[in-house]
């Protein structure tokens, strides 16, 4: 009689929070070594779905850095207070970094773009590196010949045991690299929104999910409210 097959290890970041579903409709884990992307329009809830992923890595045990570009470094805390995930702990912990090329209060820096973000020691110390809005850190006019250039780039800071989520704004990138960007991730999740009712009406279309440890939706309704963080609607999940 054969024994029974290894199970293969569970090879990913837990992203599982008690208060939603959303690890449950949605892999259960995110890959590690890998390069995560979400894409949607201004307003779409991309930085919400970020921020839900960001404080379910916290929550078991992953370390995390977090480049914003939208907001500054406290607007980003008070922003995360704001539905409901607390972050001050983790950041004096050590477990969550928060840099804003707006700095601390309203001070822009100048001239940085992604390459520079990727060059920083930072990354070394952290298992999943996140930028909100990378889109807005590509710089512009690259040649056709830098599109692998920037591919490479990103690899090479999957390839050390770490993963990398990028969310993009089509209308902010290139379509030829935004395309190659698409065809280059493990995971993908395009933000979807419009009324409905009167009411707006939030989904996340898993366009591709590699190497799940759990079962994957196909999309996956969701809100926000405020000091409750987000919601999985049960109605909208396919």
């Amino acid at each position: 009689m054969f024994d029974d097959p290894p199970k293969p290890v569970e090879d990913g970041y837990e992203f599982t929070l008690e208060q939603d579903s959303l690890a449950n409709a949605m892999g259960a884990r995110l890959p590690n070594r890998s390069l995560w992307m979400i894409q949607g329009e201004v307003g779409s809830g991309k930085s919400l779905v970020s921020q839900r992923l960001i404080f379910g890595l916290l929550e078991n045990g992953s370390k995390v850095l977090v480049v914003t570009t939208e907001l500054t470094t406290r607007g980003w805390i008070e922003q995360m207070e704001s539905i409901g995930y607390p972050v001050t702990d983790y950041i004096a912990s050590g477990m969550l970094l928060v840099f804003s090329r707006f700095g601390v209060i309203a001070e822009a820096k100048q001239g940085v773009d992604l390459f520079d973000v990727l060059e920083s020691g930072a990354i070394e110390k952290s298992d999943v590196v996140v930028v909100d809005s990378a889109s807005a850190l590509i710089p512009e006019g690259l040649e056709p010949s830098q599109h692998l250039a920037t591919l490479q780039k990103l690899r090479k800071v999957c390839s050390e045991s770490r993963s990398l989520l990028l969310t993009v704004d089509p209308s902010e990138m290139d379509g030829k690299l935004l395309h190659k960007l698409r065809s280059s991730c493990e995971v993908l999740l395009d933000m979807n929104a419009g009324f409905v009712g009167g009411e707006i009406k939030r989904t996340i279309v898993v366009t591709r999910f590699l190497r799940a440890a759990g079962p994957v939706q196909a999309s996956v309704g969701w809100r926000v409210e405020p000091y409750m963080g987000f919601i999985v609607d049960i109605t909208a999940v396919s």
